[in-house]
C-alpha cells in the first residue's frame, strides 16, 4: 500500500496518517522475531462500532441474569433468560447450536471448570458457586464475557476463589499495555493465583474474537511475561483464565461430550472480560 492510499481499514484517512506507522513498527518487532498479528486481526473503526453494539447487548443479557439467579432455579432458567433477552435485542446466542453445543450459554457448577450444558434437573442451591458464560451475534458481530455468581451464603473456600479470580483477572488487565504482549497478562495472573495457592488451566484459554466467536489468538495463561503475540492497536480478545483450587488437570464428560471438570473435584471459577487493544491503552467492552 502506497502512502497517499486510503487506508486500508476504512477510515477513509491516508495510509500515512492512519495505519502505516503501526505496521512499520509490527515488522520492526517481527524482525527480531517476535509474534506479531495478522492485519486481519486488527479490527477496522466500523468493526469496532458493530462490535461494541454486540458488546453491550451480552453486557445487558449477563445483567438480567444477575437480576434474576437464585437458590432454587434450574440452570435451563437461566438458558432462557438468556435467550429471550438476546433475541429480544437482535441477536442471537453465539453458544447455540455452535459445533454442536445444544444450548444459549454456558453454566459451570463448583467443580466444573467450563461448557456446562444448562438442564432443568440441575437446580442451584445455597453455598453454589456458578460460572455463567454468554456470548452474542449480533448481525455478525461477536461479544463473550462471563460472570461468577454466588447462591446465598457460600464457603470460606468458594469465597475465597472467587475473590482471588477477580483479582487475577484484574491484574491481568493492569498488565495488558499496547505494544506489550499476551505474555505479561499471563505472567501478571499466574503470578497471584499461584500465590494464593491456586493453578490454571493450561490447555483452555481465552481467544480473539469479534467477526467470528473464536479467532486468533489463543489465549494461555500460563506463559512468560515478554513471550506471545504482540499487543498491537485493533487487537481483541478475551481475558479469562480458569482457576482452579486444586489441580489444573481436567477431564470431560463422557456423555455430553462438553462439561470440563477438575480431576481432583476441586472448585473452579472463571471471569471473562472482552478487552480492545488501542494506541493509548486497554478498553474492556464487556466489564
Amino acid at each position: 500500500m502506497e502512502r497517499n492510499d486510503l487506508c486500508w481499514c476504512g477510515s477513509g484517512k491516508k495510509y500515512k496518517k492512519c495505519h502505516m506507522a503501526i505496521e512499520e513498527k509490527m515488522k520492526l518487532h517481527a524482525e527480531k522475531g517476535e509474534i506479531v498479528p495478522k492485519r486481519k486481526l486488527l479490527k477496522t473503526p466500523f468493526q469496532i462500532e458493530k462490535i461494541k453494539e454486540s458488546a453491550a447487548v451480552n453486557t445487558a443479557v449477563l445483567d438480567a441474569v444477575a437480576e434474576q439467579i437464585h437458590a432454587g432455579m434450574s440452570t435451563e432458567d437461566i438458558d432462557k433468560i438468556v435467550y429471550d433477552v438476546t433475541v429480544k435485542h437482535g441477536a442471537v446466542p453465539a453458544p447455540l447450536h455452535f459445533e454442536g453445543f445444544p444450548k444459549s450459554v454456558c453454566t459451570s457448577i463448583n467443580n466444573e471448570i467450563c461448557h456446562g450444558i444448562p438442564d432443568e434437573s440441575i437446580i442451584l442451591k445455597e453455598g453454589d458457586i456458578i460460572n455463567v458464560d454468554v456470548s452474542t451475534n449480533l448481525k455478525g458481530y461477536f461479544s463473550d464475557a462471563s460472570r461468577m455468581f454466588k447462591i446465598g451464603q457460600v464457603s470460606e473456600e468458594a469465597e475465597r476463589i472467587v475473590r482471588v479470580t477477580e483479582e487475577c483477572v484484574n491484574l491481568g488487565l493492569a498488565a495488558a499495555k499496547p505494544w506489550g504482549h499476551l505474555g505479561d497478562i499471563a505472567d501478571a495472573i499466574n503470578t497471584h493465583a499461584q500465590a494464593n495457592g491456586y493453578t490454571i488451566v493450561e490447555d483452555i484459554g481465552g481467544h480473539g474474537i469479534g467477526l467470528r466467536f473464536h479467532e486468533e489468538p489463543f489465549v494461555s495463561y500460563v506463559t512468560p511475561k515478554g513471550s506471545e503475540m504482540l499487543l498491537v492497536p485493533g487487537m481483541m480478545f478475551t481475558i479469562e483464565p480458569m482457576i482452579n483450587e486444586g489441580s489444573p488437570d481436567f477431564y470431560v464428560d463422557e456423555e455430553n461430550d462438553w462439561t470440563v471438570y477438575t480431576i481432583d473435584d476441586g472448585l473452579s471459577a472463571q471471569i471473562e472480560y472482552m478487552v480492545l487493544v488501542k494506541e493509548d491503552g486497554i478498553e474492556v467492552l464487556t466489564k
